[in-house]
């Protein structure tokens, strides 16, 4: 009879046990729980940005470049922001894991203070985007499309902020039933407003990029207002009344110290893909929307790691507040076979079928023919992607976030990036080259994080502590 090579070596169960790494039965429980919502609630914040999208690509392939370099331009901005919000992550599930009802208030309350003021901080940015996509030197076909789009989606800022810090508290709680039905409903409407926007339906003109920039404006303020009615039961409680210290400078201060990192590293990690696809304007509008369906497909697998790494990131940081350090070892434990696990399986689809899935955004037999060469790549990294993301939402869940940050510099920026400018450029391997120094950087970047997690999770796992002056604020 075969057997595995784990239960053929009784020695490496005995130390997984020994270091309180080998996940029981109830850790895979609790993980598939929460992990289940949260890739969902992950695939439906997705398909809000593909579905738009992938209208616009039966445009024109001029329409669909535009949209991916308005959004990739947009969201790039936007990711320091974002990811200082995720701060909420460690600091609502340690709370939460330790029973601290105050704290939690005074975390989800002081989210809402630095999403209003990270709204404002943020927004004169978008403002200079034609002349700052000139100089990039993106196509002119492009350019003015893109731009637009950037315009139409600044109003959504503040309610996609304010959604971020109600859905990461009540995720970090681990109260999804109304996350998900959130998601759900507007991405419903969003396939309405996408259909009636981009090809100019129930009356209106045919907006192309430009209506996918409204789709996804209209649907963030649909976001907020629907978080907010499903779950008010879960959240008037801590929004009422308002918690003393919650404009205390040293604890807005100890936030953003926890969370910027966060927002570096989603930005250093996106804006590797994004530099990558502005070399790809370089090489014209075809290898420009080839990779942006490349890297939009990927995408849509990654959400199921992502979203088991946030889940990791909950089940890791209550087991810590509560001070149950062996519970979160297996929980990380659980958390980074599973991810590998699936990404394993997507590589398969992705290497077997390029094709097919390229004619899903596309006619165009140009942008195929491109995106079928850049697809079997993805598959390759697609393990290490679902590794890295994990190990993130691990790390994040102790309350170590610049790590992440310091190991995509060195893996993205110092390696990945000279290998993808080297091959795509002098070498001549244009868009295919250019996703292999992808690779390189994301092989390298997994790996670390992978042993740092390892060193991490041997060492004492205790509650973070950024509160100021009780009576502050």
């Amino acid at each position: 009879m075969l057997r595995s090579p784990m239960s053929a070596d009784p020695t490496i169960l005995a130390r997984l046990r020994r270091h309180h790494l080998f996940p029981q039965r109830d850790d895979l429980d609790r993980l598939w729980e929460l992990a289940l919502p949260v890739v969902v609630v992950q695939l439906g914040m997705m398909l809000l940005g593909v579905v738009p999208i992938v209208m616009v690509g039966h445009v024109s392939a001029a329409h669909l470049a535009a949209a991916a370099l308005g959004n990739l331009y947009f969201v790039w901005l936007g990711l320091l922001a974002w990811g200082a919000l995720m701060a909420l992550d460690p600091l609502v599930a340690q709370a939460h894991g330790a029973g601290d009802r105050e704290a939690v208030a005074r975390a989800v309350q002081r989210g809402l203070v630095l999403a209003l003021g990270l709204s404002l901080a943020t927004a004169p940015f978008f403002l200079p985007a034609r002349p700052v996509l000139d100089l990039l030197r993106q196509p002119a076909d492009v350019v003015p499309l893109a731009a637009d789009y950037v315009m139409v989606a600044v109003p959504g800022i503040l309610p996609f902020f304010v959604f971020l810090v109600l859905r990461q508290s009540l995720q970090a709680m681990g109260r999804m039933r109304a996350i998900v039905l959130t998601i759900l409903a507007v991405n419903l409407l969003n396939v309405v407003l996408g259909w009636t926007l981009v090809f100019g339906h129930l009356g209106c003109p045919s907006l192309g990029a430009v209506g996918a920039g409204l789709t996804v404006t209209v649907s963030r303020f649909a976001l907020a207002l629907g978080l907010l009615t499903l779950a008010w039961r879960d959240l008037q409680p801590l929004l009422r009344p308002r918690r003393p210290g919650i404009l205390d400078r040293r604890s807005l201060a100890g936030t953003l110290r926890l969370g910027l990192p966060i927002g570096l590293q989603m930005q250093l990690e996106y804006g590797v893909f994004g530099v990558v696809g502005l070399l790809m304007g370089w090489l014209g509008t075809v290898p420009m929307a080839a990779h942006e369906i490349a890297l939009t497909i990927a995408s849509v697998t990654f959400m199921v790691p992502q979203g088991i790494g946030g889940a990791a990131a909950v089940l890791v940081g209550q087991a810590v507040g509560g001070g149950n350090a062996s519970r979160a070892r297996r929980s990380a434990a659980a958390a980074l076979g599973l991810g590998a696990g699936f990404m394993l399986l997507t590589a398969i689809v992705l290497v077997s079928l390029p094709g097919p899935l390229a004619r899903l955004f596309t006619r165009d037999a140009a942008v195929v023919a491109v995106t079928v060469a850049l697809l079997p790549i993805a598959g390759v990294f697609q393990v290490f992607d679902g590794i890295q993301v994990v190990s993130i939402g691990v790390l994040r869940g102790v309350g170590d976030t610049r790590s992440p940050m310091v190991l995509n510099i060195v893996g993205f920026w110092l390696l990945g990036m000279p290998i993808s400018a080297l091959l795509g450029f002098r070498l001549g391997g244009g868009a295919v080259g250019l996703w292999w120094g992808l690779l390189v950087g994301l092989v390298v970047v997994a790996v670390s994080l992978l042993l740092r997690v390892r060193w991490r999770m041997r060492r004492a796992l205790v509650r973070l502590q950024i509160e100021g002056p009780p009576t502050a604020g």
